[in-house]
């Protein structure tokens, strides 16, 4: 394989240890052991000594969430996620990348995004209905506008409310986020990132909704050297506004667990600002593993390759939440919100983190 030097170490020391068998969310709800991340370089070093790079292989590797867990707990400092990417990269230019991958690599050629073309009419209305010039922008995101509208619609409503000037662009550019999940550093996706940024750098200040798209404009652009004008995760906004007195809450007797993004807690280390806000709407309480050590809960493009073990990881998190005693489970993530909507047991309430602010806001 054409891979760095360090993706080659990294996978040739990778599959000695095993430390990080217990925290991989999808190991766990396959109880497969090629699953988790000693497994999969095991298999890549087969490769690098001369195996075939086989669809089968490849299959495994797309079985990776990503979300870092490993890399977070390895006792020697290695990445497997960036050996993961790599590979990804190598698949598609070897030809060999999961069929249903290349779907949505297609999609995205074809329609911008991997979801297709069909929209909520009342998202669309509602930000045709904004101001259309401002500093601020309110970047939503692909998977918000395409598959959680209804988010799109609470965040929305949170920033009118607190009186901010802010715009929304209704011909939204992708962030390159799913090429950045789906192939790793190809063309394409430093395409797709430079098209983005063009259009982001007319603003002073993007507030960026989706934990995805703030990973990418925060870690990624700035790998691929490409400019962008300043970044805000919506969370931090959010409880800035709250600090600022752009609104007030009125403290509920409703108790909420946060489900950590993985990409604000682990890849931007970003973890207090939901917790300050939860506190201003009623308890909280923590589920065993939260912060750094989150469990991915699922995310949409995953699911749509991957369903039943996007379903099962979604499934093991709610038993986490449930396990807290806590009446609401509150999600930073549009696509975690979504594949948690989707199995969400009848005993537990599932907010994202905006409509937990709309439940209880007193005045602004």
């Amino acid at each position: 394989m054409l891979l760095s030097q360090q993706n080659k170490k990294t996978i040739d020391a990778c599959r000695f240890c095993w430390m990080c068998r217990h925290i991989c969310p999808i190991g766990n709800v396959t109880g497969e052991e090629r699953n988790n991340a000693r497994a999969r370089a095991l298999s890549l070093s087969m490769v690098e000594r001369g195996t075939p790079l086989s669809v089968d292989s490849m299959e495994n590797v797309y079985e990776c969430a990503l979300c870092g867990a490993c890399t977070h707990d390895c006792a020697t400092g290695f990445d497997p996620v960036q050996f993961t990417k790599a590979v990804r990269l190598e698949g598609m230019q070897d030809g060999v990348t999961p069929k249903a991958v290349v779907a949505l690599i297609e999609k995205i050629e074809t329609f911008g995004n991997p979801y297709g073309t069909e929209r909520d009419i009342t998202l669309i209305d509602t930000i045709n209905g904004l101001p259309n010039s401002s500093d601020t922008l309110l970047f939503l995101g692909t998977d918000t506008r395409y598959k959680s509208a209804k988010s799109g619609l609470g965040a929305i409503k949170l920033m009118q409310k607190a009186k901010v000037d802010f715009t929304v662009l209704s011909d939204e550019p992708d962030s390159g986020y799913h090429l950045d999940t789906l192939i790793g550093k190809a063309e394409e996706t430093r395409q797709k990132m430079l098209n983005c940024a063009n259009v982001l750098n007319q603003f002073k200040e993007i507030i960026v909704y989706d934990p995805a798209d703030a990973k990418v404009f925060l870690r990624e652009y700035k790998e691929w050297g490409i400019a962008l004008p300043t970044i805000t995760t919506f969370t931090y906004y959010i409880e800035t506004l709250l600090k600022n007195g752009n609104f007030h809450l009125k403290k509920s007797e409703l108790s909420f667990v946060p489900q950590d993004s993985c990409l604000l807690a682990r890849d931007l280390e970003e973890i207090d600002p939901i917790r300050h806000i939860l506190d201003t709407c009623g308890n909280r309480k923590e589920m065993l593993l939260y912060g750094k050590e989150t469990v991915w809960a699922g995310n949409l493009i995953m699911k749509e390759f991957l369903p039943r073990i996007v379903e099962k990881t979604a499934k093991a998190r709610w038993k986490n939440a449930l396990s807290t005693g806590a009446d609401v489970l509150v999600t930073e993530s549009p696509s975690e919100y979504e594949v948690l909507l989707a199995v969400k047991p009848e005993d537990m309430q599932l907010m994202s983190l905006e409509e937990a602010v709309l439940g209880v806001l007193e005045s602004c």
